[in-house]
């Protein structure tokens, strides 16, 4: 848990509540992390201010991305996606209200408050109560494209989000939500910054389906990202005609997905 500490600059993130604030890696092996995404995505790595544990990833200076040590005990590795809320006792407590889990906290930090939760049909996210790492639109155009889910019912899952995040409710700032093509669209100050899909299958051996969250890099080179993927240990899952876009895997079993850039 200590990457979520990384999130301590000088701004707010009450002028985007409810939309994607950060993104975090939990692995078994912090070198292989870093060895790994350093190869595959350019990033550089920095200590934070917690100690040698602390550390996040940089693009071009601008913090995009923390990373948290887990245990042998626990078995899964994964990208977790952050979402601002003015209240993470508040936000928690609404999404227990309505079928969710959580899995930890909400925490105190010395810049906020933190939890991770899961909603009604198990996929994981973070919210996110303080200062953030770095201005909102830089964090957004320095790495992540977008967050997806992937569940079973996108309609159902907008409903839940929208319920606990606060999200199309009119308030300043709030996240709007268009529902184009059988997917929901989660747009802040007119940028789209997650989309909800349906298909997924709770109960499927193949992690790739079941629902969750899935988080988008956007990159100029997929192929090259590919590549660099295979000769670092990780796995290359799918790819698309072209290969615009693609789901990678880390050699701890992380999932995670490039897309190419449009003239970012």
């Amino acid at each position: 848990m200590s990457s979520y500490s990384n999130q301590a600059p000088p701004v707010s993130n009450v002028s985007n509540p409810g939309a994607p604030c950060w993104v975090n890696l939990s692995t078994h092996d912090l070198r292989m992390a870093e060895t790994f995404y350093r190869a595959v995505l350019g990033w550089e790595w920095r200590t934070g201010r917690l100690g040698d544990d602390d550390r996040f990833a940089s693009v071009g200076g601008v913090p995009v991305a923390g990373v948290s040590v887990v245990g042998s005990e626990c078995p899964g590795t994964a990208w977790t996606p952050f979402f601002a809320t003015q209240s993470a006792h508040e936000t928690e407590a609404r999404s227990r209200e309505r079928g969710g889990t959580t899995a930890v906290g909400p925490l105190s930090y010395p810049y906020g408050r933190a939890a991770v939760l899961a909603d009604r049909d198990g996929a994981v996210f973070g919210i996110w109560e303080g200062e953030l790492m770095a201005d909102w639109e830089h964090w957004r155009r320095a790495a992540p494209a977008s967050v997806e889910l992937h569940t079973r019912d996108a309609f159902d899952a907008a409903i839940f989000y929208a319920e606990v995040l606060g999200w199309g409710t009119g308030s300043p700032g709030c996240c709007e939500v268009d529902y184009e093509d059988e997917k929901v669209v989660l747009r802040s100050h007119g940028v789209a910054v997650a989309r909800i899909y349906s298909g997924a299958v709770e109960s499927a051996p193949d992690p790739a389906i079941r629902p969750r969250w899935q988080v988008h890099f956007a990159v100029e080179d997929v192929e090259a990202c590919m590549q660099a993927t295979r000769v670092h240990g990780g796995k290359v899952l799918a790819a698309s005609d072209g290969s615009r876009n693609a789901t990678l895997s880390d050699p701890d079993g992380a999932l995670f997905a490039v897309t190419e850039s449009q003239g970012r």
